[in-house]
C-alpha cells in the first residue's frame, strides 16, 4: 500500500468502527493482564468463559495468590496451557506483589520481566490500559499486514515496527484493534471476505474473493 492508500484504508476503519475495544472482558488493569496472558494460544471467547468464573473470586494478585495454584487451575482448566498459563500467573502475581505493590508496571521492560508476559502481552497491556500508540503483532494483525501490502514481513517484530512507522499518527492509537478485528471477521484466514471489505479497493491482495 502507499501512504494515500493506507490513510484511506483506516479511515474506512475508523467510519465502520470509531472507538474499536478489545473483546477480552476486564474491569482493572489487572484483570486485563491477567486475560491477555490466559489468551495465548487460546480464543478471546473461551478466556471470556473462564475469567467470569475466575475474577468475581479473585481479581487482584493477591487474591489470586491466596486462591493457590490448584483453585487458579481449577478455574481456567477449560483454556489451552492452563497449566503453564496458571503456574505463570502466579509467579506474575508474586513479583506484582512483592516488587510493585501490587500493581501492573507501566514500562514495557518491567512487563516483559513477568512470567508468560511477551512483547505481544506488553503491547497489549500499554495500548489498552495505558493508551500508548503500540502494536501488539498476532496471527490476525500478522495475516492482514501481508495479505494488504500494508506492513510486509517475514516475523511479528518487522511487521510490529513496520505498521509503527507507517500507520498514520492519527489512527496509530487504535490500529492495534481495527487491524485484529479486520483479521478475525473479515480478513480471514482461509477465506477473505473480500466482497464484504470496505477497504478493498486499498488492498493490494491479488486472488480477492467475491465472498
Amino acid at each position: 500500500m502507499k501512504p494515500d492508500q493506507i490513510d484511506a484504508f483506516f479511515a474506512t476503519l475508523k467510519a465502520a468502527n470509531p472507538h474499536p475495544v478489545t473483546e477480552l472482558e476486564y474491569t482493572s488493569v489487572f484483570e486485563l493482564l491477567a486475560a491477555v496472558l490466559l489468551s495465548a494460544q487460546a480464543t478471546d471467547v473461551r478466556v471470556n468463559k473462564a475469567t467470569r468464573r475466575l475474577f468475581p473470586v479473585a481479581h487482584t494478585p493477591q487474591q489470586i495468590i491466596d486462591l493457590g495454584l490448584d483453585r487458579l487451575m481449577g478455574y481456567i482448566q477449560t483454556i489451552g496451557l492452563y497449566r503453564t498459563k496458571a503456574a505463570n500467573l502466579m509467579k506474575t502475581c508474586q513479583i506484582l506483589v512483592q516488587e510493585h505493590g501490587g500493581q501492573v508496571p507501566r514500562t514495557r521492560e518491567a512487563l516483559e520481566r513477568l512470567p508468560g508476559v511477551g512483547r505481544k502481552t506488553a503491547n497489549v497491556v500499554l495500548n489498552v490500559a495505558f493508551s500508548e500508540p503500540t502494536m501488539a503483532v498476532d496471527t490476525h494483525i500478522f495475516r492482514v499486514s501481508n495479505r494488504t501490502g500494508l506492513a510486509p514481513g517475514k516475523d511479528v517484530l518487522t511487521v510490529e515496527q513496520k505498521l509503527l512507522r507507517r500507520v498514520p499518527p492519527d489512527y496509530l492509537l487504535h490500529a492495534h484493534h481495527w487491524l485484529i478485528l479486520h483479521g478475525r471477521y473479515v480478513c480471514q484466514a482461509r477465506k477473505p471476505l473480500c466482497g464484504s471489505c470496505q477497504g478493498r479497493e486499498y488492498c493490494g491482495y491479488k486472488a480477492k474473493t467475491d465472498g
